[in-house]
């Protein structure tokens, strides 16, 4: 048992030939999972916070103003149109965009 610990600490390997690998996943973590599940969470905060008379863009472009708020819907108001679309397709982003422009 001493014996194979102590090949494996004069040769190169063990660990340390792992520690490239590991250094890759801790870099793909920290720039592209976590502030993609950053996003994700501010997205979901963003509609579940979204009230009657806000003006939104969903995610395919259309613009509008909320006329009622379900768990999972909403009813937009759209020209002289009325849709009920899903909580999930209201784009967070072009939402912001929107209200800049608008005011």
């Amino acid at each position: 048992m001493i014996y194979l610990l102590l090949q494996a600490n004069n040769s190169q390997g063990g660990i340390m030939s792992f520690l490239p690998f590991i250094m890759i996943i801790l870099v793909m973590y920290l720039f592209f999972f976590r502030p993609q599940m950053k996003k994700q969470k501010e997205e979901g905060k963003f509609r579940s916070d979204v009230k009657k008379g806000n003006r939104v863009v969903l995610t395919s472009g259309i613009h509008g103003k909320i006329l009622e708020v379900g768990d999972t819907f909403i009813v937009l108001e759209c020209e002289n149109s009325r849709l009920k679309v899903e909580k999930s397709a209201i784009s967070k982003e072009l939402s912001a965009q929107y209200l800049k422009t608008e005011k």
